[in-house]
């Protein structure tokens, strides 16, 4: 292999390795933001090349488009792809700066009278989009974008004006939801993990763990996944595990789950590789392009989960 600069990349894996399998996936498949993605995380690649690439999916309004979340197609900028967009810049520790401050004023400007964000923004209704993101014209605010983004943003103490009442709407809604669905209770958990006040984020989570073993939203058992009922609207067999939820041992969401649950669910996260060394997407599939360009982030995704918890990928 070639070296870059000073210091050479790490070995390339033995092919029957999920790391060796998973890379093939990518370079078979990939856009070129997780392939450049993938190489950072598992390839000593730089940042640069990644935010570059990143580069491609924004507009001028400081937000993100462009199918940056493939569900999502056209070139409007919309709350979901710039979430996606954060979750890149503080997966390579560029969430700052002027990039962020732009990227604030695109969520100022397309936010609800409560200060938070809609689920998807009418803009979007002139271009495709998965039939179970229904585009209105008048969208309420919804937990489901703003979490994660009011989440990473705080992570990366990144302090807006945008950030004071859109925090005051994940604090109200994650505190008064008594029922739920996984994407939602995912989003939850993103805001909890790195919201400013530890004692009331672990207060909020102990809650949320109660309400997702109660309704029965997390397939504790892969082997008996009949057990557990699917949420309306998700495709067949589109369940959730633990390690959707726990992404990584230190999450909030981790103590909802036994030491043999999670063992078992990231069991069932390594065996999901597939032939062709990519993970499959749960979800609905509605056209070709959007199922081939989620199925690499996935498979990051997966590669990234194992590794936080130990599980041998090499």
């Amino acid at each position: 292999m070639a070296e870059t600069g000073d210091s050479p990349l790490p070995p390339t894996p033995p092919a029957h390795t999920p790391l060796a399998r998973a890379e093939r996936f990518v370079w078979l498949t990939a856009r070129v933001l997780e392939q450049r993605l993938f190489a950072h995380h598992f390839r000593g690649g730089d940042a640069d090349p990644v935010e570059t690439a990143l580069d491609a999916y924004g507009n001028d309004d400081g937000g993100y488009g462009h199918a940056l979340e493939p569900d999502l197609r056209g070139p409007v900028s919309q709350p979901l792809h710039t979430a996606h967009a954060l979750r890149v810049l503080d997966a390579i520790g560029r969430c700052d700066g002027r990039r962020v401050e732009r990227l604030c004023r695109y969520l100022t400007s397309v936010s609800t009278p409560d200060g938070a964000l809609p689920a998807i923004h009418p803009s979007q209704r002139d271009y495709p989009a998965a039939p179970f993101v229904p585009v209105v014209d008048d969208p309420p605010s919804a937990l489901l974008s703003t979490g994660p983004v009011v989440g990473l943003l705080h992570r990366n103490e990144v302090w807006h004006a945008w950030l004071f009442r859109a925090t005051d709407f994940c604090w109200q809604t994650v505190e008064s939801l008594e029922k739920s669905h996984p994407y939602e209770i995912e989003a939850a958990v993103a805001f909890l993990d790195s919201a400013p006040d530890r004692s009331r984020a672990e207060a909020a989570a102990d809650r949320l763990g109660r309400l997702v073993r109660e309704h029965r939203l997390a397939a504790l058992d892969p082997d008996d996944l009949a057990a557990y009922p699917v949420s309306p609207g998700y495709a067949p067999g589109e369940h959730h595990f633990p390690h959707d939820y726990a992404r990584t041992p230190h999450s909030l969401a981790r103590a909802w789950f036994t030491d043999d649950e999670m063992a078992r669910s990231l069991d069932f996260l390594r065996a999901e590789q597939q032939e062709d060394g990519g993970w499959p997407i749960r979800w609905r599939q509605w056209a070709p392009a959007p199922a081939l360009e989620a199925r690499p982030v996935v498979t990051i995704e997966a590669l990234l989960t194992l590794r936080a918890y130990g599980r041998p990928i090499t």
